[in-house]
C-alpha cells in the first residue's frame, strides 16, 4: 500500500507497519521493530529518519494521567471573539495558561476551541473569571465538562 502525501513524499507498507508499532508504543526499540517487521535495525533507523525528515513523525510525547495529579476535571471551552483580528492576542494569552492542553482555531459555532484541565469546579470558575474571560477580544465562552474519556488514538492504518 502506498500513501502519497505529495509527489516527493511516499510511504510504503513497511513505513506504515513501523508507524503502527510506534503508535502503540513509541518507546519500542528499533531492534524490536526490526524483528517484528523482518528487516534489519539499520533499515528501521533509515525509515524512521526519513519519516522524521518528512515531518510525518514529529517526536514522541509522554502521556500523563492528569487525574492522578489532582486535575480531575476535563473541559472543552468554545470562545467567540469580538473580531477575528483578536485571534492572535487571545491565542497567545491562552497558551500562557498551563491548564490549557490543546488549542484550535475553528469554523462553526466557536472561533477558538480548547481543552482545559482543572482540579475542581472552583478552580474552573477561577480560570474562567480571572484568566480566560478577561482576555481582550473574548466576547463569550461556552464550557462543556467531560464526563468520560472513551477514546484517544492516532489514525489507524
Amino acid at each position: 500500500m502506498n500513501l502519497e502525501f505529495n509527489k516527493s513524499q511516499q510511504l510504503d507498507s513497511l513505513d506504515l507497519e513501523i508507524l503502527g508499532i510506534l503508535m502503540k508504543d513509541s518507546r519500542t526499540p528499533y531492534l524490536e521493530i526490526a524483528r517484528q517487521c523482518h528487516v534489519s535495525g539499520g533499515t528501521i533507523h533509515v525509515r524512521i529518519k526519513k519519516m522524521e525528515d518528512l515531518e510525518i513523525i514529529k517526536g514522541s510525547k509522554l502521556i500523563i494521567d492528569t487525574a492522578k495529579l489532582g486535575y480531575d476535571i476535563v473541559c472543552f471551552i468554545g470562545i467567540n471573539l469580538e473580531k477575528a483580528s483578536y485571534l492572535s492576542n487571545v491565542s497567545e494569552n491562552l497558551e500562557k495558561i498551563p491548564e490549557v492542553l490543546e488549542l484550535y482555531y475553528t469554523t462553526g459555532e466557536y472561533c477558538i476551541f480548547f481543552k482545559l484541565v482543572c482540579q475542581n469546579i472552583s478552580h474552573l470558575q477561577r480560570l474562567l473569571a480571572e484568566e480566560i474571560q478577561i482576555i481582550d477580544g473574548v466576547q463569550k465562552t461556552s464550557t462543556m465538562i467531560c464526563l468520560l474519556h472513551k477514546l484517544d488514538r492516532n489514525i489507524i492504518f
